[in-house]
């Protein structure tokens, strides 16, 4: 399961698994007991790999400070977010040394402890990104010497499969207005001499 999927919900405790997004907000599954759940959309919902913790170099990505507790530990479970606010603060200098002490709260450090013993005692340690398969197309040398620009938007749209009908209005009679019997008699004045 990758970090992407894995949420953490602000007002619930525990991590989370995104199951698919409903009409009024989102639907996960507990990691700890396997029950879903609708969570409004109102509820600051966060995916693991969308957090990032700061130093004083600028900000590092949760799977890197994860996978740092993973060597750390050797795969096994790290402090209790339980332990004296001066063990973790100093459990966590040995995990990431110039972590922002002014940004970064104790609050946070609790965090990012129980979430690491959440996913240990799960099995979920592979904190790697995904790697993404490029799929490249190789053309011939003749095809692409001899080929223009609007071929391949032709090729590429066929590739893309039929493209949609374009809906016609069917044009509406015009109206027009009945014609009177007898065309309207204009007016004369006569001027008077004097």
């Amino acid at each position: 399961m990758a970090l992407k999927d894995i949420m953490s919900i602000s007002g619930y405790s525990g991590l989370y698994k995104f199951i698919s997004q409903g009409r009024s907000g989102i639907i996960v599954e507990s990691l700890t007991d396997g029950k879903r759940m609708n969570v409004p959309a109102s509820a600051k919902a966060s995916a693991l790999s969308d957090i990032a913790v700061f130093t004083t170099d600028g900000e590092k990505s949760l799977r890197e400070v994860l996978d740092a507790i993973k060597q750390l530990e050797n795969s096994k479970p790290t402090i209790s977010h339980k332990s004296d606010n001066s063990q973790l603060k100093a459990h966590f200098l040995k995990v990431l040394p110039n972590f922002d002490t002014e940004r970064v709260y104790m609050s946070d450090i609790k965090k990012v402890f129980t979430w690491y013993n959440q996913l240990q005692a799960l099995s979920i340690l592979d904190f790697s990104e995904p790697v993404e398969e490029k799929v490249e197309e190789v053309a011939d040398s003749k095809d692409a010497a001899d080929s223009t620009a609007k071929p391949k938007a032709k090729k590429a749209a066929a590739a893309s499969g039929p493209a949609p009908k374009k809906e016609t209005k069917k044009a509406e009679p015009k109206k027009v207005a009945p014609k009177s019997a007898a065309p309207a008699k204009k007016a004369t004045v006569r001027k008077k001499a004097v």
